[in-house]
């Protein structure tokens, strides 16, 4: 077909960058769960959206600003819904507490399966920074809830072993979220999540407990 007559590729629709910011987002983290965090570039969320490099240049200044945006709005996502967990706690949790908690954590997982590959994914090393910060404010926030119910268990030298009882708690949800959704070569479970949260929380209630 001569040049002339050849379609012109139409061009994409002028959002402007306040509501093209989050299709860019979406893209990229679709990117990162289909091929890897690595393969998020400019070039390649531009080749997904079908639009120049140019209009992904007026949103985020490169591949690290588009990914900075994107772990702070999916670590948001998980935040709300760890304080959704998390608040369900007492002092002196009986085992249901537990159990209820690892199951709204795992029905949160599957409702945004795409937010914890993320996540749970290799960083690479430009980005590694981002990486970690919801488990640091989740590990302090379970040390504040466990070391009062440590105390009411009557848990010998409580502040000896909580450092170690908040990581074996926060390890067994990651665990539990990786076998739900089968990540890191973990083989998926046929449990769902109320019954792996049911399995789990258990669990963790009688380690915690009888530590």
């Amino acid at each position: 077909m001569p040049e002339s007559t050849r379609p012109a590729r139409p061009r994409a629709e002028h959002l402007g960058p306040a509501r093209r910011r989050p299709q860019i987002l979406d893209t990229a983290l679709q990117i990162a769960c289909d091929e890897g965090i690595s393969a998020v570039t400019v070039a390649a969320v531009a080749a997904r959206l079908e639009v120049t490099r140019p209009v992904v240049y007026s949103c985020f200044p490169g591949r690290t600003e588009i990914l900075s945006a994107l772990i702070d709005r999916e670590e948001m996502y998980l935040g709300q819904a760890m304080a959704e967990i998390l608040q369900k706690r007492r002092v002196n949790a009986d085992e249901d507490v537990f159990i209820e908690g690892f199951q709204v954590l795992l029905a949160a997982a599957a409702h945004r399966p795409e937010s914890w590959k993320l996540l749970y994914g290799d960083p690479d090393t430009e980005v590694i920074d981002l990486f970690g910060r919801g488990r640091a404010m989740i590990v302090d926030r379970c040390a504040t809830l466990l070391r009062p119910t440590l105390e009411v268990w009557g848990t010998d030298h409580p502040d000896v072993k909580l450092p170690i009882l908040v990581d074996l708690w926060v390890s067994a949800g990651e665990s539990a979220v990786r076998t739900l959704l089968g990540l890191d070569g973990v083989p998926r479970t046929q449990l769902d999540p109320e019954e792996l949260g049911r399995l789990v929380g258990a669990a963790v209630y009688r380690a915690l407990r009888d530590a």
